[in-house]
Formats: C-alpha cells, structure tokens, sequence
C-alpha cells in the first residue's frame, strides 16, 4: 500500500477516534463543545485539566480514549511526516493536477512509448501546435516528457482510458516490441473504432499484421531513414527541399493537407472552377479522392467530392485562404488546419 493511502487511512482511523470520544463525552453529560474539547485535550495527551468532574464510569471510558487515542495520532503523525518527508504528497498533487489537465485535453495525439521514436514523433505533433499525451511503463521516462502523461502498461484498457483515448484524434504506438504495438492496436481499435492509429513496425513483415490489427499506417522508421539517407545521397537538393517545406518553421512556405467538407464553398466544384493559384495563390500539388487515389497535377476538370483531401503549398495567408475554401461556411478561421480523421487516414 502506498504511504499516501496508508496516511489516509490513519487520518481516518483518528477521526473516528475523535468522533467517538466526543460521543461518549456527550453520553457523560458534557456539552458538544466540551465534549470535543475534552476529546482533543485528552488524545494529544498536553496535560489540561478535566473541563468537568468525572465519575469512575468517565475514568474509565478516559482511560480507555487515552490509550486507543493517543497511539492512533501518534501513528497518523508518523505515516504523514513520512509522505512529506519523502516527497510522495508532492508527488500525488503533481499526479492529480497532471489527471486534471487530461482530463481536460479533448482532439489530442496519444503517443505510446517515449523511446527515440515516440520522443522524435510527439516533439513533431506538439511543434505543429496540437495536444498531446504521453504513455510509458518507465517512470523516468515519463518524468522527463515535457507533455501532460501517464505512467502505465499501454497494453491495459484502463490506462489507455486514463490518457483519455475517448477523446483523442490519433494514437501512435512507438513501443519497442512489435508484438506490443499489435496488441495496443487492438485494444485501441476495439475502444475507439474511429481512432486514427499510426503504428511503428520494428519488422518489415510486422506492418501487414498491424494494418490486420486495424492500424491505418504501420510505419518503420529504419526503413523510412534509410530512404532519406538515399534520397540526401542521389538527390540532396530535392530531398532538403522537402524536408524544409514540412518540418523548418522558419520558412513561410509550407505543404499542408486539407479535406473538403459537405459545405464547403469548393465542394462538386472542378479544380477549374476554384482555380487555387489564381484566386489566393497557393499551388496545388495533389488530389486524393475518396476512394484513396493520388491524382498529382490533377486536370482542370478533376471533380472535387466530399472527403477529398487537397495537398497544398503555399505560405501562411495562403493556406489560410484555402482552408476557407475547404472548410464549413460556420467553422471559418476558427477551424483547425482541416485535417478530420479521414485526411488524417489518407
């Protein structure tokens, strides 16, 4: 049992001492006052005399209180200067403030695992302004993310619920296990059937088990580091030049994605009729349609549906413009960067 929930108790247990000694008092024709009175002065034992004369039947039940009372508060002081002595109140009020905090969170990323590549993917998600949660078993870990947290096996319902999964947008599991990050994707999967969950694949030949699992990425990172350092090697301009535009936030151009929404001033328009480069300048550079086809440099006459998401590049006021033209009318520039779950998917 933990010192905190052993103090508790003990608090407890005086209390009740208290309450009962104060009973009795007012049984001996004491009034509530005095009775309380007389039960504090008696307990801590400071020597007062008696507020009124006692017969042998209040001797007795003095006697009694004294010996129940005085170890009870005795104990109860020891187990609370222990708690503070070692850190363990501080500790439970950090805890709660950081449960309150998550509890209040509401459209954040939870990131399993804060290895390299849970540390590397949250620093990312909280660099492009969105809230997120951090899961570890590993206390030191946990104690050295600067985001709100828990501290538990992922593979546990209950901890998945206290990092508020119900609530969340997106799950990556970047736990170190493959078989883990499988068993985290079905259990994430079987409380949250629209969950966006991105899942780290240590093996190639985990990825097809965690898209069974219902993972909608599986991603290893090897092999997606590898590629880089290929593509820095053959084509090192072309492979800066994206990593800049997606990750260096002291550029003002930037590639975002955007899904069209049922209302949207663009919706059922072609790509002709909203003419993106004219009107607010941005260049768009892809399509991909509901049914999950990329359309690069898509025609004039390409058709625009619900749920298709649009790759844009363009700087701030630009993407700003297009996410108006994505966008419900009634969300305006209050809406996020038109990212739903389904463009999030794609």
């Amino acid at each position: 049992m933990s010192s905190i929930r052993r103090a508790a108790r003990a608090i407890a247990a005086f209390l009740v001492v208290v309450v009962i000694g104060t009973a009795g008092y007012v049984v001996l024709g004491f009034g509530l006052l005095d009775a309380l009175y007389q039960t504090v002065t008696t307990i801590t034992t400071v020597g007062f005399r008696e507020v009124h004369p006692l017969d042998s039947s209040g001797q007795i039940f003095t006697i009694v209180l004294i010996l129940c009372g005085f170890g009870t508060a005795l104990y109860a002081f020891g187990l609370v200067l222990e708690t503070l002595l070692e850190g363990h109140l501080q500790q439970h009020l950090e805890r709660r403030k950081m449960e309150r905090e998550i509890g209040r969170t509401n459209g954040h990323v939870i990131v399993c695992g804060f290895g390299r590549s849970g540390r590397a993917a949250a620093d990312y998600v909280a660099s492009e302004g969105q809230q997120l949660v951090v899961v570890d078993r590993d206390p030191e870990r946990v104690r050295t993310a600067p985001y709100p947290s828990v501290i538990g096996d992922v593979t546990d319902d209950e901890v998945l619920i206290a990092a508020g999964i119900e609530r969340a947008q997106a799950l990556i599991a970047a736990l170190d296990d493959d078989a883990d990050n499988v068993y985290v994707t079905l259990s994430s999967r079987a409380l949250r059937p629209d969950l966006v969950i991105i899942a780290r694949a240590r093996a190639e030949s985990a990825k097809a088990k965690l898209l069974r699992a219902g993972a909608d990425r599986a991603v290893n990172p090897q092999l997606n580091g590898g590629r880089r350092m290929g593509g820095f090697a053959l084509s090192p301009h072309v492979a800066e030049f994206l990593d800049v535009v997606m990750h260096d936030e002291t550029l003002d151009y930037r590639i975002e994605q955007f899904e069209l929404r049922e209302s949207a001033p663009a919706a059922r328009k072609t790509v002709a009729q909203i003419d993106i480069q004219s009107s607010v300048g941005a260049k768009l550079l892809a399509v991909r349609s509901v049914g999950g086809r990329f359309l690069t440099d898509p025609s004039a006459d390409t058709l625009l549906e619900p749920q298709t998401v649009l790759i844009v590049l363009g700087n701030a006021a630009q993407l700003a413009a297009v996410r108006q033209l994505m966008s419900a009318p009634a969300e305006g520039r209050g809406a996020t960067k038109g990212i739903g779950a389904e463009a999030i998917r794609h």
